[in-house]
């Protein structure tokens, strides 16, 4: 951190500016006080500014709690820099808290000498109350916020003030204060606001006298820093140096539905997709009903049975077909999934994971579900499966899902998770010229000796057809009872029985020959391999690269493709004295690799609903050296 201009704002009061790299900035209130909000104006401005950009939404899991209690505390974490980042941050360099409640669940996270806002307003008996505080920690005699730079700003009383003259109910003044707050830090990060101002313009152009209470209370907010004596010291952060390129702001479940409709569309094929609400994949149906110009369907469901079978029925008539759930929606499609596999039809289950088990914690992360995504379902039932690591990762990985569910005739699970799917990043647009279509085929005409039709007829990597209904000639039966290889009679005999299980099975593991072996982001051998897998990937990989600043033999193994695995990670892993693997479960891909590979390999497990700390990881990563 540098100071880069030091200037009198005019009223006598004079003024630092320092440029720094990067900041992590989190906004914390009521799930009402449209924290989400504010936080993604933020992410936009500073995403259109040129900075890199890493978010981490945190929403209640209750719809809506009880004001100013803890159980409702909604949070927006922001990381921007002007270098490269892939992880929101370990500590907060300034939290706004609206209420008593957001500042006790938050202020942990604040580093020592961090910037703290309060809505000062906030604190008066029934908040302190509502949030357990016995005492008023804003008050001088309380020392919980010592080490802390405290600004204690009344923006209840100067929102109602700002927008006194233009008849808004007291409910309705109120209701601007998100603006206020963010006005003011605004002018603390030197933002330009005109595009929240234009988008204020554009959300509320049918109440204009919404439109002028909140631009007036988002000018008030950076009033106030510019005004008062309290904030001496505002910042900078510089643009990254990015590739060239057009950008946008990307979250996870976006990046799915774009990466599905771009490889549809390229392919010259419809995509259809059905699906059940369910936090946190619902985004996913939301963003492809948008896209029906682009030769989408989509069916929002009467529950996840449903979804299942009619993704299958899709795929079957000859679409390219998905479904998408988390958790518990998961679990009640795996009958469907089934189907699927024995019928051998093409189509992609997005498991968006959340905490579990049961309803568990439906506005949180973790990463357990992989065990299931393996063997979820009655029978040998083997499916590829494929994971994202980043937002912006998920436009690639959706279009590989779907690669390998066509070409191989196959249900792919793609692996995302609450984390990946609601926090954000640049991401590059891609010119459509550059994306390969999908190979596919749907046979025209009877392959088998005088004139039948084998549905299950294979090609040299076990791929049966793919026919159209209403074909003529390519009459077939489908379902879930056995099938006799090669005709698709149903068939209980013994021998046919296990001939389709072992051909089932070689043709999901012959799929290792057509993907890329195992990348490495480090030396080729060394003392430890860390090996991690989805949304960690950003955690585990700033950590390793921490490890290797500091002159440590440390090696990022991140697998994207675990069913099955690349052919070369075994002997990738033999290369190393130890392997460590995080993870946001007890140890499930621990489990495979030790039980595949007879490997050592140590975990590091966390199951908070939160992502891993750089902290966390750098540190086991030390601990393990050590042993």
């Amino acid at each position: 951190m540098s100071a880069v201009d030091t200037q009198s704002n005019g009223n006598g009061n004079f003024r630092t500016t320092e440029q720094v790299d990067a900041v992590v900035i989190r906004f914390c209130g009521d799930s009402g006080d449209g924290m989400q909000l504010v936080g993604t104006q933020f992410t936009n401005v500073s995403a259109v500014f040129g900075n890199d950009v890493s978010t981490l939404p945190d929403f209640p899991a209750e719809i809506r709690a009880p004001a100013g209690t803890l159980n409702g505390v909604s949070g927006f974490q922001l990381c921007f820099s002007s270098t490269d980042i892939f992880t929101p941050g370990d500590e907060v360099d300034t939290l706004v808290a609206m209420n008593p409640a957001a500042l006790k669940t938050n202020l942990a996270d604040l580093k020592r000498g961090g910037t703290l806002i309060v809505n000062k307003d906030a604190f008066d008996k029934s908040g302190l109350s509502k949030a357990g505080y016995a005492t008023n920690p804003l008050e001088d005699d309380n020392d919980s916020l010592a080490g802390y730079r405290v600004h204690k700003v009344d923006m209840t009383r100067l929102t109602r003030d700002s927008v006194a003259d233009l008849g808004l109910s007291l409910k309705e003044a109120d209701r601007c204060k998100n603006f206020f707050a963010l006005g003011l830090v605004y002018w603390l990060y030197d933002r330009d606001a005109k595009a929240t101002q234009d988008w204020i313009k554009s959300k509320f152009a049918k109440r204009p006298e919404l439109v002028q209470a909140n631009l007036s209370a988002l000018k008030a907010g950076a009033d106030l820093g510019y005004s008062t004596q309290a904030f001496t010291v505002h910042y900078k952060v510089p643009p990254a140096k990015l590739p060239p390129g057009k950008y946008r702001k990307m979250t996870g479940n976006e990046a799915v539905a774009m990466g599905l409709v771009a490889a549809a569309h390229v392919s010259g094929k419809e995509l259809f997709y059905a699906g059940y609400p369910i936090t946190p994949a619902s985004d996913i149906l939301h963003e492809l009903s948008k896209l029906k110009n682009f030769g989408v369907r989509t069916a929002q469901v009467e529950d996840e049975i449903a979804a299942i079978t009619a993704t299958v029925g899709a795929s079957f008539g000859g679409a390219f077909a998905v479904t998408a759930s988390s958790g518990p929606g998961i679990a009640l499609k795996s009958e469907g999934i089934g189907l699927a596999v024995i019928t051998e039809l093409p189509l992609v289950i997005v498991n968006v994971q959340r905490g579990g088990p049961s309803t568990g914690l439906p506005t949180k992360t973790e990463q357990a579900d992989l065990m299931m995504s393996f063997f979820g379902r009655n029978g040998e039932c083997p499916m590829p499966i494929i994971a994202a690591a980043t937002p912006g990762d998920a436009f690639d990985v959706s279009r590989e899902a779907l690669r390998l569910a066509v070409e191989f005739m196959t249900p792919v699970f793609l692996l995302s998770d609450g984390y990946i799917a609601n926090g954000a990043e640049p991401w590059k647009i891609p010119d459509l010229k550059n994306i390969k279509p999908i190979d596919f085929k749907h046979i025209k005409e009877a392959n088998g000796q005088d004139g039948q039709y084998l549905p299950y007829l294979r090609n040299d990597r076990l791929v049966r057809p793919w026919a159209l209904p209403g074909t003529k000639g390519l009459e077939h039966r489908v379902g879930g009872l056995e099938k006799s290889d090669g005709t698709g009679n149903v068939s209980y005999d013994p021998d046919n029985h296990q001939h389709m299980i072992e051909t089932r099975a070689k043709k999901i593991a012959g799929i290792a020959n057509h993907i890329p072996e195992q990348p490495l982001e480090g030396p080729d051998s060394g003392d430890l391999l860390v090996i991690s897998w989805g949304g960690t990937y950003g955690s585990v990989r700033t950590a390793v690269q921490r490890a290797q600043k500091d002159g440590h033999k440390v090696t990022l193994a991140h697998i994207r493709y675990l069913n099955p695995f690349p052919k070369n990670l075994e002997e990738v892993i033999k290369r190393f004295d130890k392997v460590l693997v995080p993870e946001l479960n007890t140890g499930q891909l621990r489990f495979l690799l030790r039980a595949m590979f007879l490997c050592d390999a140590k975990g590091l497990n966390k199951m908070k609903g939160k992502p891993f700390l750089v902290s966390e990881v750098y540190d086991a990563i030390l601990e393990n050296l050590k042993k």
